[in-house]
């Protein structure tokens, strides 16, 4: 999208009274897009990490629009990561909003803490699992430790289920659950104005990652203690790629004008935009396959083929990636998984096995 088509969809979206407020982060992806919806109540959709530098930012961009943060009558959250939810507490104490969320983020955002050393333990367990050296894995999990701090405990005030509406005074934003990117992911459609929050859904400078995840259960997350129990990736989670293609496949359906992103630049064609990540992991994934043809490799090894040192650095993210089009191999009939001391590798097929009488 070029810079004038981007200042247009902005200028559209202000018209609506919706405003983007983008929120420095510590992470890589760079800057976390928070919209204020200019309604009663006076709303906020996602909240920047939990950092100085992030509230003082974000108090400056209420103050540009003529608002403070104790004006806030409603924040919402659109998935579980630590950019999109950091201030919560802080935001919410100052302003006595409420706070909506779909139901799975509750008893999550209610323990946060805790859940998110629940997902570091798990991490943990995945990339050993699929080959990262134990000692990286630690010191690894050393460095996602240290990030929690970036994240935030909430109470949802308002449970949020797929299907929901979600009613302002001048507007109504449908609740439509789209998992992938992360379990809790939600997207908010205002269909009158054609308009859809999408948070990390889609993105238009870079594909979302789909993040091999612990699941959240319904009505409650996995607790810490019951970490060890998960067995992962098999059990504990359910293919984040091949569900978040089917999320892809169902927002493309849908009459969109304008999709507001959580990072990065709005998108005026969806459906374009969604067909080219199609592609690009039908891509990736034959890539893959032409890899495993020289024998069976795990997930790091095939990551450390694709991006070099850049899997050592981020190996949770690269591996996600990989396994995510392993599934695409496997969910195919082109590759099988086999677990060893374990360990699990991917091997390829030579040939596309015969479908099932």
């Amino acid at each position: 999208m070029s810079a004038s088509t981007g200042r247009d969809a902005l200028e559209r979206a202000a018209q609506a009274g919706i405003h983007r407020l983008a929120i420095p982060t510590p992470f890589l992806v760079g800057r976390v897009n928070c919209y204020l919806i200019e309604d009663e109540p006076l709303t906020l959709l996602d909240t920047g990490p939990n950092s100085g530098k992030s509230l003082d930012e974000l108090e400056q961009a209420l103050a540009g629009h003529g608002y403070s943060v104790e004006d806030l009558g409603l924040i919402v959250i659109s998935h579980q990561h630590m950019d999109h939810l950091g201030l919560l507490e802080i935001l919410a104490r100052r302003s006595g909003a409420e706070v909506a969320a779909l139901h799975l983020l509750g008893p999550y955002l209610h323990d946060f803490p805790k859940n998110a050393a629940a997902d570091d333990a798990f991490a943990q367990r995945v990339m050993r699992r699929h080959g990262v050296p134990a000692d990286l894995s630690t010191v690894l999990g050393a460095v996602g430790a240290a990030f929690r701090a970036f994240g935030s405990r909430g109470h949802v005030t308002r449970q949020l289920h797929d299907g929901d509406p979600l009613q302002l005074r001048d507007r109504e934003l449908l609740v439509m659950h789209r998992p992938g990117h992360s379990p809790s992911d939600t997207v908010f459609w205002d269909e009158e104005r054609g308009i859809m929050f999408a948070a990390d859904h889609l993105l238009a400078h870079i594909s979302s990652n789909a993040l091999v995840s612990r699941p959240l259960l319904d009505g409650a997350a996995h607790d810490a203690d019951d970490a060890d129990d998960a067995e992962s990736p098999d059990d504990a989670e359910s293919r984040p790629l091949l569900t978040y293609i089917r999320s892809m496949e169902a927002t493309r359906e849908l009459p969109l004008e304008l999709v507001l992103p959580g990072h990065g630049e709005p998108i005026t064609d969806h459906a374009a935009l969604i067909d080219e990540r199609l592609r690009m992991h039908a891509r990736r994934a034959g890539k893959l396959h032409r890899l495993l043809a020289g024998g069976p490799m795990t997930a790091y090894e095939l990551a450390l083929e694709l991006w070099g040192n850049v899997a050592v650095t981020q190996a949770y993210l690269t591996i996600s990636e990989v396994l995510g089009h392993l599934d695409l191999l496997v969910h195919d009939g082109l590759a099988r998984e086999t677990v060893r001391d374990g360990v699990a590798r991917f091997e390829a097929f030579r040939d596309t096995p015969s479908a099932p009488a």
